[in-house]
């Protein structure tokens, strides 16, 4: 427990809110301007599927390996140092971004930028959570990710307000603009404590070294999967999706993304209130999961759907997946501090980069059953092994962060 909590914390979660802010802004503008993008670089309209799919992978591809690098860096040098580096990166890309003419360039540099966003929120909420008191730092996490996925909303408007290529420096220009503003954060005490002890810190191979530390990290990945599949696949191939629901009108995946992360941001808060009330995060993923499981349901099963009615569906499901900053949260307190930030960095990406599998394996069921059929086996499939992850992990609520790995 830090019994030392900073005077100037609140700065700290102000600044690593807006980082989180910058950070999905930049992460979802593809998904946001895919089709304005491609129809701008001559993209023909039936490839716009597996070509969206090709890009979004090499996003996720780059979020697996900056996972892995930013973890291990902010567990060796310090979560400020990825603070710094990795907004740097995917700003750089995202300007870079906005000049592409072809789908192979603009996969590389999705790439390019995946690596960058991979070190934003592991590293704020590593921080952020040693930084706390231990029975309110969910307060911290909460307000984190529920301000910062408020960055979509932004995303969406930028895109509907200007060109797709204006959009992406909005999205970079931001970032070099965020760089100034932590200048006055601090390091964490519980890391400048574990930096003077001759340990093993940001270690891999740890991980997989100790069997119950290797079931442990796999089940704070698979706490995860369900999200990005709603956010990536659900949401963002509605126009797809709609076309098999027999929908009047085209879907909009630009709004259900707006609609998406408004639940998200939502839920993030609900979620972190509800598990300081119960005083369990296990418990609030848990709920997370059965609203997920109806929510899409309910999506899929909805012949003729309207645009209204993707819009609510949207955010009902956005709620469901609202449990991302406590299913962080909950990676980062299961380990301690010498592999904390690689954990809470490496989970949240390679929960996004799981997406690359999802993918392929949703593709293959779309060419056996149907795109509706698939969706539907793969989000209830994900959801059950969310839930039996669930059950192996122990409750790591008001957990007393100050300790090592050995």
């Amino acid at each position: 427990m830090n019994n030392n909590q900073p005077k100037n914390v609140g700065l700290l979660v102000f600044v690593a809110a807006l980082g989180y802010f910058v950070d999905i802004y930049d992460l979802i503008i593809f998904s946001i301007v895919r089709i304005k993008s491609f129809q701008d670089i001559g993209v023909p309209d039936e490839l716009m599927r597996s070509k969206g799919e090709y890009v979004l992978n090499m996003q996720m591809g780059g979020l697996l390996i900056g996972g892995v690098f930013w973890g291990v860096i902010g567990d060796k040098f310090g979560r400020l140092r990825v603070l710094f580096g990795s907004i740097l990166l995917y700003s750089l890309a995202n300007i870079y971004n906005g000049f592409v003419q072809d789908v192979t360039s603009y996969g590389i540099i999705r790439f390019v930028a995946g690596i960058g966003l991979a070190g934003e929120l592991g590293a704020g909420i590593t921080l952020v959570s040693e930084s706390m008191d231990r029975r309110n730092r969910g307060y911290g996490t909460m307000i984190v990710a529920g301000v910062g996925v408020l960055g979509a909303i932004l995303a969406y408007y930028i895109s509907e307000w200007y060109s797709w290529r204006t959009a992406y420096f909005v999205g970079g220009g931001m970032g070099v603009m965020l760089l100034l503003l932590r200048v006055g954060t601090f390091e964490s005490n519980l890391f400048k404590q574990a930096s003077s002890h001759a340990v093993v810190k940001g270690s891999l191979g740890m991980l997989f070294s100790n069997k119950e530390r290797f079931l442990r990290y796999i089940c704070c990945l698979c706490i995860g999967l369900p999200i990005w599949f709603v956010v990536g696949v659900l949401v963002t191939q509605a126009p797809e999706i709609g076309r098999a629901l027999g929908a009047e009108t085209v879907l909009s995946a630009g709004k259900g993304v707006l609609f998406t992360y408004l639940g998200i941001s939502l839920g993030d808060f609900f979620a972190g209130l509800l598990a300081q009330w119960l005083k369990s995060r296990k418990k609030v993923v848990f709920v997370c999961q059965v609203l997920i499981i109806l929510s899409s349901l309910w999506y899929l099963n909805s012949t003729g759907i309207t645009d209204g009615k993707f819009m609510w569906l949207a955010f009902l499901m956005g709620l469901g997946v609202g449990y991302w900053a406590t299913f962080v949260t909950i990676s980062a307190e299961q380990f301690g501090t010498n592999l904390r930030a690689t954990v809470a960095t490496t989970a949240p990406n390679f929960v996004r980069g799981a997406l690359i599998p999802s993918t392929m394996l949703y593709g293959y069921f779309v060419s056996l059953w149907g795109i509706i059929a698939a969706a539907t086996v793969m989000i209830l499939m994900l959801s059950a092994i969310a839930i039996f992850a669930l059950t192996q992990l122990k409750e790591s609520f008001d957990k007393d962060l100050n300790y090592i790995e050995e």
